[in-house]
């Protein structure tokens, strides 16, 4: 099975240029123009296929949470791999939709779902609503009840466990507007049980993203196994599924990835007890690795004893530098010799806070010459905005030695499309 980060994607030709898979990176991007994003289906389809492996022992399904990235192609391919969806709005639900997956195949989560969008799930015959509060699940029983129907539900439990992550992606703490809190879970769970419009199908948690250790793993498991007998004990016969949510790190720098050997014997046996079938829902550990951000360099710029590598890809493309002070690796594209520079490398947009890095010694590039961003596979292209008015870039999928566009770039009429030339006043 093993847990090594598969480092094939995105590699040196002989020549010294980069390459995704078998195709120059300085090809696509000649063709397809700047800024873009590039996948690796070899890098996606190998971590699918290490996940499964790893939870084989038990009954399971794969959900793919599409808050990670939403691309139709890339969706597609995940679910020929065998994987369900896990969606957080209604336009999630019917990005999934539109790629191929069955509402059967969907777990729709989140923490503020409108009404509208409950009406979609219920419609749509979804395979479960995670409900995370008793308000909420209230109201899907209400709404259930209007549609005429019996609303499959599975309660997020906030395991209220202190992890070590960025403040902004830690959803399990105690306090945290995710999840129901732990010491309420038995009496919203009672109240599951007397809604006629409802059937308590599942238990769900969330830890949080960007995991690389298994102790919180076993923790959380543990803590939802032992509510679990409790909840059957009061007669809650209908629960099929264990969620224990995604979170799996990914390597951006220098973290130890997660070893799933060890996480699959710790987390197994405690989801065996129960013969209940275990979900899962990755985004990161699927496509983060397999992503990369390609930028021209435009300009270089010395001043305040600084060098500024000026690129036409900023925070307006990838968010995490300046929303996280996140750390993503940056290699020139082309071959050949460079010497190395401190630099700072921004984009275009009229923000200090556009930066893609911060005094980063990098290969020193020319205008004209690309840089490559790593592992922007995840929370790349589904964070871009249009701010500045600038376009969203397009997105091409490698597979072997061919590629293609997936996504393709923004034109102005795109921006303007919902613009009102002639408001019509309401008095």
């Amino acid at each position: 099975m093993g847990s090594g980060v598969l480092t094939a994607g995105f590699v040196r030709a002989p020549d010294g240029a980069m390459q995704c898979e078998g195709v120059p990176i300085e090809r696509i991007a000649r063709e397809v123009g700047t800024p873009l994003f590039v996948y690796s289906s070899a890098i996606i389809r190998d971590r699918y296929a290490r996940l499964a492996a790893a939870l084989a022992p038990v009954p399971h399904r794969i959900h793919y949470t599409l808050k990670a990235n939403s691309s139709r192609t890339l969706l597609r391919l995940l679910h020929d791999q065998g994987a369900g969806a896990e969606v957080v709005s209604g336009g999630e639900l019917q990005r999934a939709l539109r790629a191929g997956f069955t509402a059967s195949d969907v777990i729709f989560g989140g923490v503020g779902k409108t009404d509208d969008e409950l009406r979609e799930a219920i419609r749509a015959k979804v395979m479960l609503i995670n409900a995370e509060s008793e308000a909420e699940l209230v109201r899907i029983d209400a709404l259930a009840r209007e549609a005429g129907r019996v609303a499959p539900v599975g309660l997020r439990i906030n395991p209220e466990l202190s992890l070590a992550t960025h403040d902004y992606i830690k959803t399990g703490e105690r306090g945290n507007k995710f999840g129901i809190p732990h010491a309420e879970a038995e009496a919203v769970a009672r109240v599951a049980l007397r809604l006629k419009n409802v059937a308590l199908v599942g238990l769900d948690m969330h830890l949080g993203s960007q995991l690389s250790r298994v102790e919180p793993y076993h923790a959380g498991a543990s803590r939802l196994v032992a509510l679990y007998f409790e909840i059957k004990a009061l007669g809650a016969s209908a629960i099929r599924y264990l969620d224990i949510g995604g979170g799996l790190g990914v390597r951006y720098e220098n973290e130890d990835p997660l070893d799933l050997d060890k996480f699959a014997e710790v987390v197994l046996p405690l989801v065996a007890r129960t013969g209940l079938t275990l979900l899962m829902e990755p985004g990161r550990y699927l496509v983060g690795n397999a992503g990369a951000l390609v930028a021209t360099v435009l300009y270089r710029k010395a001043t305040g004893g600084k060098q500024y590598i000026i690129a036409d890809a900023g925070m307006t493309e990838l968010l995490r530098p300046s929303h996280y002070d996140a750390y993503h690796k940056i290699e020139r594209v082309e071959g050949g010799t460079a010497k190395p520079v401190v630099a700072d490398v921004v984009g275009p947009v009229c923000e200090s806070g556009d930066f893609l890095a911060l005094d980063r010694e990098v290969v020193d590039t020319q205008p004209g010459e690309h840089i490559l961003v790593h592992d922007a596979g995840a929370y790349g292209y589904v964070m871009s905005s249009t701010y500045n008015s600038r376009r969203r870039a397009a997105e091409v999928l490698v597979d072997g030695d061919r590629f293609a566009v997936i996504t393709v770039r923004e034109t102005y009429d795109d921006l303007m499309r919902l613009d009102v030339d002639t408001p019509t006043w309401s008095a």
